[in-house]
């Protein structure tokens, strides 16, 4: 096991990052629900502010568990390869598209609690999550954050495999990801303990 829990990788994480302490003009968003809680630790370690953005996963209509893209405020990001593979039409596309957009804004108010995001324009991003496999999510949200013109986007989490990293090197100005492992096969496999996190320990965090 690398690590025995988020907070635990999310410490390891913060020795990484120790060149942006203290930054005011550097702001860590996290992906709920996990990245929450990395996000939350790193914001104390390194003395920043904290904030989320919301993405969602779009599911295969043949298998919920393989992204074929994801969605980001007003972000798609559609993996054209999977979708001519699969042979997934556009009426299914955009019923999926609809429907995750509309979980993401009930979410969004849900962890929000009123509470304003916070203004990002010309801002340097650390953005956070509890690691990567497709790394769908993680690119609609970088979609998303360079529409609202931030000044640059780091990508900080604990572990993720090398294509992923590799894609993600390219859409960012930089990676940081301590663990790369070669036999990748999900996340939680090197959590001593990975429990689901759950809405109202996201909500408490950000409250």
């Amino acid at each position: 096991m690398l690590f025995k829990n988020r907070p635990d990788a999310a410490k390891k994480l913060a020795k990484l990052l120790t060149k942006y302490k203290n930054k005011k003009d550097t702001i860590i968003i996290a992906l709920p629900r996990g990245g929450v809680v990395i996000g939350d630790i790193l914001s104390k370690e390194l003395n920043l502010s904290l904030d989320i953005i919301v993405a969602r996963k779009l599911s295969s209509p043949l298998l919920e568990e393989l992204a074929i893209g994801a969605i980001c405020e007003d972000f798609e990001f559609l993996n054209e390869e999977l979708i001519q593979g699969y042979d997934i039409s556009d009426e299914y596309l955009k019923k999926e598209i609809e429907k995750e957009k509309t979980l993401a804004n009930k979410r969004e108010t849900l962890y929000r609690q009123n509470k304003k995001p916070i203004y990002l324009k010309d801002k340097t991003i650390i953005l956070v999550d509890d690691g990567l496999a497709t790394g769908a999510t993680m690119i609609a949200a970088i979609g998303a954050l360079k529409k609202r013109k931030v000044k640059k986007i780091i990508v900080a989490i604990p572990l993720g495999p090398y294509f992923t990293i590799e894609k993600l090197n390219k859409l960012v100005d930089e990676v940081i990801c301590p663990y790369i492992p070669d036999d990748f096969l999900a996340i939680a496999q090197y959590f001593e303990n990975f429990e689901q996190v759950s809405d109202t320990e996201v909500i408490e965090i950000l409250r």
